[in-house]
């Protein structure tokens, strides 16, 4: 049975500068990561591979630079890693990028001829934050949906169910489900590991599977900017003011307090 981690590599948003006369992001220069979330969505499909005897395989959608990201995968345990890049992908939004993922989890399964049990992806990505590839890939799939998931409390391969705690605000809710289901994985579900030295010298050699519209054969309408009807109008910054520190916290707290206090109601910010 095969758990299936999709990743993309991402901006560091630390680093993340936006031209004030284009209003876009400037992209020249600034490192890119494996977007945080999606580390944890590969560590869980590691374990799943681990207590279970899961096939483990990374994928990602992006331009070729993004096979660092998978060979990052491939050094911490994946048995593949398949990249879909083509042109015609390029500039897609979560809809058009759902489509291209779905249909690249279909093919994984035809060529390896195994089961898709678990599809995990993070719960969202730190440049676009909307978490909605996720959910886009398991309506395509028709596979149960488990977001926000901070535990997979038990896992029974044979008679296929699976039950998760998924972290809500507030509360928790305990769910369970028939496989196969698609999860997007919490900071909290676990602690990715490091991969070995090892490990890192056999994925810089490891060979990372491309697949262009060529291979996957969809229809050109449906991926890249021509699949995608969201359209960004504007991107900037928003406006800050500067912060001011206040006393001296930990030797006088109360004094502190009182300044914070009295700045509030100058500021018509607290109300009496």
């Amino acid at each position: 049975m095969l758990a299936i981690a999709c990743i993309k590599q991402v901006p560091d948003t630390t680093q993340v500068k936006i031209d004030p006369v284009t209003n876009t992001l400037v992209r020249e220069g600034i490192p890119f990561i494996v977007n945080p979330y999606d580390t944890h969505a590969l560590e869980e499909s590691l374990r799943i591979k681990d207590r279970f005897g899961f096939r483990a395989v990374a994928l990602s959608m992006g331009p070729p630079n993004a096979e660092a990201a998978l060979r990052k995968a491939l050094s911490m345990g994946a048995d593949d890693a398949i990249l879909c890049s083509d042109r015609c992908f390029g500039g897609a939004d979560t809809l058009s990028t759902s489509n291209v993922l779905a249909a690249a989890i279909k093919r994984i399964a035809q060529e390896t001829g195994e089961e898709v049990g678990i599809v995990f992806c993070g719960k969202q990505t730190i440049d676009g934050d909307t978490a909605q590839v996720g959910p886009g890939i398991a309506v395509r799939l028709g596979f149960t949906p488990l977001t926000l998931v901070d535990r997979i409390e038990a896992l029974d391969p044979v008679n296929r169910r699976i039950k998760v705690r998924r972290k809500l605000e507030g509360r928790y809710e305990v769910v369970e489900a028939s496989l196969p289901v698609m999860i997007t994985a919490v900071r909290e579900l676990n602690r990715p590991r490091y991969p070995s030295v090892p490990m890192r010298l056999a994925a810089a050699d490891a060979q990372v599977t491309v697949w262009t519209n060529e291979v996957l054969r969809m229809d050109v309408n449906s991926v890249g900017l021509k699949g995608s009807p969201t359209w960004v109008s504007r991107i900037f910054s928003p406006e800050r003011d500067k912060g001011e520190i206040i006393g001296d916290g930990m030797a006088d707290p109360t004094g502190t307090a009182r300044l914070l206090i009295d700045q509030l109601l100058a500021k018509d910010l607290l109300a009496v």
